[in-house]
């Protein structure tokens, strides 16, 4: 049974990097161009430190992710910013405890994208497209 669907993990590996930079993507659109309207990120303005520059680079790295360009970069950076959306946002309302201080979000998005930083973009990516020209 485990070797089921090992011939579909790089499709798999593709899709789940399109997912995570979709759903990360969301974020910085809602942050910087206001859509989709969240009310947690109605009022973040130009310059405002932390959000502002948040969702510059969930935005930037949102979209090269999605696409599969630069994915290794990206998704490092995206991790870094997830574990000090965490550190920052979320554990001083309780360092050990995710669920109550609601940093189960960034902590996942963390290790998912530290995971992409080390597999790559698979095999639908921008990334596989130039590689496969030289």
């Amino acid at each position: 049974m485990e070797n089921f669907l090992a011939p579909y993990r790089p499709v798999f590996l593709s899709i789940f990097r399109i997912m995570a930079g979709l759903m990360i993507l969301q974020f910085g659109t809602a942050k910087i161009l206001g859509f989709p309207a969240v009310p947690n990120f109605a009022n973040v303005t130009v310059g405002q430190w932390p959000s502002w520059y948040a969702g510059v680079l969930e935005l930037t790295f949102g979209v090269l992710l999605t696409i599969g360009l630069f994915s290794r970069i990206s998704a490092f950076v995206l991790s870094g910013l997830m574990a000090f959306a965490y550190f920052i946002g979320h554990a001083p309302r309780g360092l050990f405890s995710p669920l109550a201080n609601n940093g189960t979000l960034p902590i996942l998005f963390c290790f998912a994208f530290l995971y992409l930083a080390a597999a790559g973009a698979g095999p639908w990516s921008a990334d596989a497209a130039l590689r496969s020209k030289h």
